[in-house]
């Protein structure tokens, strides 16, 4: 599956392995030309494999995954960033990750081992770090990397923990890690590099932080 943020969904193997995957890319009105690049791309490969199931306007990334999920066949499903700030060269290390620990939510992280971030300013790095840190320490949730988006899920985890999230914007990341430990899902970790979108501008600004730190403290409180 693919948001505005781009998400593969697919069965067990990767494209390369000629095995069963599809795209499906749910772009919420962008000005940036996603949908246009998207109908060429679905024209060169199929609509098989490229499935463009766009939407008027942005109505949230919430609201995106269960879009997304309608269409989607396949019993695994990956989500990640259409801007390419998540690189589709990790995904086979997810799914080998997934079959190595029969793991119900494969995380990107990019606190862990090799993983990094590529792009952002000495403020940005520091806000992210301390954000991280604050979430590890209220929340202490078993994985290394709570905002990041570029993960695997089993298609029917993802499913329930949509039921249970009820987070917006940065925060929703959050909460599906959290409720995901709360319900004895099993989550695996793979290092990531994350480099900042070349094209658009980031989203985080002062609103998003007070939000952030709003939500946290909801979840530490509810949790």
């Amino acid at each position: 599956m693919c948001c505005d943020p781009f998400c593969t969904n697919r069965q067990v193997e990767s494209p390369q392995s000629g095995n069963n995957f599809e795209i499906i890319i749910i772009d919420d009105g962008s000005p940036d030309g996603t949908q246009e690049i998207a109908e060429q791309l679905e024209k060169i490969y199929g609509s098989d494999k490229i499935l463009l199931r766009p939407r008027a306007r942005k109505l949230g990334l919430g609201t995106a995954y269960i879009h997304g999920m309608k269409h989607a066949t396949g019993n695994f499903i990956v989500i990640m960033d259409a801007d390419l700030s998540h690189h589709p060269k990790f995904i086979p290390e997810f799914i080998r990750k997934q079959k190595e620990g029969n793991f119900d939510i494969v995380s990107g992280t990019r606190y862990k081992g090799n993983g990094g971030v590529y792009g952002w300013d000495l403020k940005r790095k520091l806000i992210s770090r301390g954000a991280n840190f604050l979430t590890q320490v209220l929340l202490r949730p078993g994985a290394s990397d709570l905002t990041g988006s570029f993960r695997l899920y089993r298609k029917e985890v993802l499913q329930k923990l949509m039921e249970k999230c009820v987070s917006k914007g940065y925060v929703f990341q959050m909460e599906m890690i959290v409720r995901a430990r709360q319900l004895g899902y099993t989550i695996g970790e793979v290092p990531i590099s994350f480099v900042d979108r070349v094209y658009g501008e980031s989203k985080l600004g002062g609103n998003e932080i007070v939000s952030f730190l709003k939500g946290l403290l909801t979840l530490f409180a509810t949790t």
